[in-house]
């Protein structure tokens, strides 16, 4: 039973109802704190054991579903982005424990695939990696003040080629456009 200030919310046919329990505050006795039903999707709140949100999102049972959001201790967003059958799917944003996004990218059933843009903010740094299955493979654009300073290739996690000079990389990757 979920009840935060006396309040349950409850989804019937996307309209929101707000019931009220006589006033009586209830408290939280589990780690995780169900608020919001629609159909057999819940909406769940998992907390930190000082109080601190951890995590929000759709659950189906004991699978993550749909819209998630995960917390650092702190309270600042850790994750946000959606899960489908329990896997990260789609697009996800990371950010630092002061807020500042430290990634991005595409997920394909729990595995890192397509681009993915990681952001050095203290350097002015940011590199695109071409990712699939969960490993660096295809290209790397490296950018310095929003300034491309080099390509990189990888092949399975590993670098095979590295070029600092764009007619060079157009010499050695004729039919390469980004």
């Amino acid at each position: 039973m979920c009840s935060s200030k006396g309040t349950r919310f409850l989804i019937m046919n996307r309209a929101l109802t707000v019931f009220l329990f006589f006033g009586i505050m209830t408290s939280i006795t589990t780690a995780s704190e169900f608020s919001l039903i629609e159909g057999e999707k819940m909406y769940s709140k998992e907390y930190y054991n000082n109080g601190q949100i951890k995590a929000e999102g759709w659950e189906m049972g004991e699978m993550k579903m749909g819209y998630w959001k995960f917390y650092h201790p702190n309270g600042a967003l850790a994750s946000e982005g959606r899960f489908k059958k329990n896997k990260k799917n789609e697009y996800w944003h990371f950010y630092n424990e002061k807020g500042a996004l430290t990634r991005e990218g595409h997920y394909l059933s729990g595995s890192a695939e397509n681009w993915w843009i990681f952001y050095d903010i203290a350097n002015a740094k940011t590199s695109k990696f071409q990712f699939k299955k969960n490993q660096k493979d295809g290209f790397c654009l490296r950018y310095k003040k929003r300034k491309l300073i080099r390509v990189e290739k990888y092949t399975n996690n590993t670098k095979v080629g590295e070029w600092t000079s764009i007619l060079a990389f157009k010499r050695d990757n004729p039919g390469v456009s980004f």
